[in-house]
């Protein structure tokens, strides 16, 4: 089999490519509908949902399957700006990688509106609203203390992408966010036009996330610790 002609400047091939190889390499693209997302909180804030009467464990496959939107993360490189090197020149030389302040997730509201009820306890549990049984949070003189990070927030984030062919393939793309937990929940408006379908955006803020090794070839449930 003769050998696959190369450019000898080092720039792009410009041999003439067959239909069949255009077809296996663009007619297969990745789809934005197949993803699946996992939210699990920590322990206490498992417990503290347990008590407030929207119980994670219950409901977990309910806030997975509702996750009707959510953005695969993003990062960038920091870098310094170097002008005295060589005359007319600008360099950049990279020193951190930034990654996005926050991940953001839309789910659809059930009727018995737990969406909304849990990422709402999650939050209280952070500020500590479990400690205001005198003075009632309603009083004026309400007060609350934060709780620390390692009780509110997870390792357990996850958003893994795959295609409608991946019992076959196994082949899927993991993203795991470190230290996340909800910061802030979207305002949700409300009117007298036509119904609509209720949904509820929540943000998290995460320290940094890492593509899940497993994404090469899965063979287990990507979800499975």
């Amino acid at each position: 089999m003769a050998d696959r002609p190369t450019n000898s400047s080092g720039g792009p091939d410009k041999r003439k490519r067959t239909l069949s190889d255009i077809k296996s390499r663009l007619l297969r693209p990745a789809l934005t509908s197949n993803y699946m997302c996992k939210f699990a909180p920590p322990d206490p804030v498992i417990r503290w949902t347990e008590e407030k009467g929207t119980p994670y464990r219950t409901n977990q496959e309910l806030i997975e399957l509702s996750c009707s939107e959510a953005a695969l993360p993003g990062s960038s490189l920091m870098t310094h700006t170097i002008n005295n090197d060589f005359t007319g020149v600008t360099e950049r030389h990279a020193y951190r990688r930034e990654y996005d302040e926050r991940a953001s997730f839309t789910f659809m509201v059930d009727y018995d509106y737990t969406i909304i009820k849990f990422f709402e306890n999650w939050m209280s549990y952070i500020v500590g609203e479990q400690f205001a049984t005198t003075p009632n949070i309603e009083q004026p003189e309400y007060f609350y203390r934060v709780r620390y990070p390692k009780d509110y927030q997870t390792n357990q984030l996850y958003i893994t992408k795959f295609e409608r062919d991946y019992e076959d393939t196994g082949v899927a793309l993991t993203y795991k966010f470190l230290k996340a937990f909800p910061i802030s929940i979207v305002t949700m408006p409300v009117r007298y036009d036509a119904s609509e379908l209720l949904k509820c955006t929540v943000n998290f803020t995460y320290s940094r996330y890492v593509i899940d090794p497993r994404v090469v070839q899965l063979q287990v449930d990507p979800f499975r610790e």
